[in-house]
């Protein structure tokens, strides 16, 4: 069941988990794909890469670290596509997923399709863990994907009937992956794990819903019964001692988003029914919807406001943050909240169109704003 700790984790200034990747990482990632360096050249790169961020994050005043996700492609590679297989990208099928920025530029999203079994087979991110707990004293914060991803964007035509004929074998498998992976990581000593959750916010937007029916799929089930219920399966028996958060994104992927829609109609479901103890919210643009859901919120968890934006170079103002985290208030208690950006600057390889320093001025803003409101 989720801890009665309100915070430390989630820390009252913190961070999503990925960081825009050095010059040298991509160009190693690139000289990877043209031959030019084999694995093990470019996990040396890596190595550094993440010596460098770790630093990087203990210079703002951090005090959650990750490893900028510098060894993944996307938020989720790592885990479905690496760690558990079975899955391939259908390059020819046009999409009718996408992602859009504020000039109404789209990305199509690749289509997936689940050919073989999803199976845990070795533990994905100990190692991972390993290494960025070797680089700091700090809380080592590992991500992990939703366990409802796939499902949401493939679909069950895209999941072969051969491999599996019956969908709870399928889930069972999520599950079954989930639950050895969250083991895994508590017996290496991780205390906390955030879930990159894009599903519940995905159901909220019209333009999803209408492709679920298209799909013959119930969105209201999937958003109100199915994905919580899979969640809880997932998260059940995971160490005492770890505390997982709950990461909703509507989309995230070079300064574009793929969906929109407030919080309302999956609030109660999402802050009491799912065992989670805390939960980063997207709240940077009015996409997200009011503050008026955080009164469903219960007193023994943390709600982490995304009010700063990865997507856009802009920066915001420490009044107007400010402001807007007194508005929370006045749904959910001020200790019970906190302050972040509303995504990671890389969920997605190439990342988002922020420089560097803009990156560096927007945390510093956040540990800034969250010192003087909190007092630490």
């Amino acid at each position: 069941m989720a801890s009665a700790a309100p915070h430390n984790p989630p820390f009252r200034a913190e961070q999503i988990g990925s960081f825009l990747r050095p010059p040298e990482l991509l160009q190693g990632r690139e000289d990877l794909k043209a031959g030019k360096l084999n694995p093990a050249q470019l996990h040396q790169i890596e190595d550094c890469a993440i010596r460098d961020v770790v630093a990087f994050q203990e210079r703002l005043g951090l005090q959650s670290i990750t490893d900028g996700e510098f060894r993944r492609e996307t938020f989720f590679s790592a885990f479905y596509v690496q760690g558990l297989g079975g899955l391939q990208y259908d390059f020819e099928t046009p999409s009718d997923w996408f992602f859009v920025d504020r000039k109404g530029h789209r990305i199509p999203m690749l289509n997936i399709k689940v050919s073989s079994r999803l199976q845990w087979r070795n533990p994905v991110h100990v190692e991972d863990f390993k290494f960025l707990s070797s680089l700091t004293d700090r809380a080592v914060k590992i991500t992990l994907p939703s366990p409802t991803h796939i499902h949401c964007r493939a679909g069950r035509a895209n999941i072969s009937a051969d491999v599996y004929p019956d969908l709870d074998r399928f889930w069972d498998d999520i599950v079954d992956a989930f639950q050895k992976e969250l083991k895994a990581l508590g017996a290496a000593g991780c205390r906390y794990v955030q879930i990159d959750e894009t599903t519940l916010p995905c159901l909220t937007d019209p333009h999803a819903r209408s492709l679920m029916a298209q799909r013959r799929e119930d969105w209201r089930k999937l958003l109100l019964e199915t994905y919580p219920a899979i969640m809880n399966r997932c998260f059940a028996g995971r160490p005492a001692s770890m505390h997982l958060a709950m990461h909703l994104c509507r989309g995230n992927n070079q300064g574009h988003w793929s969906s929109e829609g407030g919080y309302d109609i999956v609030a109660d479901t999402l802050f009491n029914r799912i065992d989670a103890d805390s939960y980063f919210l997207e709240y940077d643009t009015p996409r997200a919807g009011t503050f008026e859901p955080l009164r469903f919120v219960p007193n023994n968890k943390t709600v982490v406001l995304g009010l700063v934006s990865t997507k856009f170079p802009e920066l915001e103002s420490k009044d107007e943050l400010k402001r807007r985290i007194d508005e929370a208030a006045k749904y959910c208690p001020l200790d019970q909240l906190a302050l972040s950006p509303q995504c990671g600057f890389a969920s997605a390889y190439a990342g988002n169109p922020i420089p560097g320093d803009i990156q560096e001025a927007k945390l510093r803003l956040v540990v800034d704003v969250a010192r003087e409101v909190w007092g630490s």
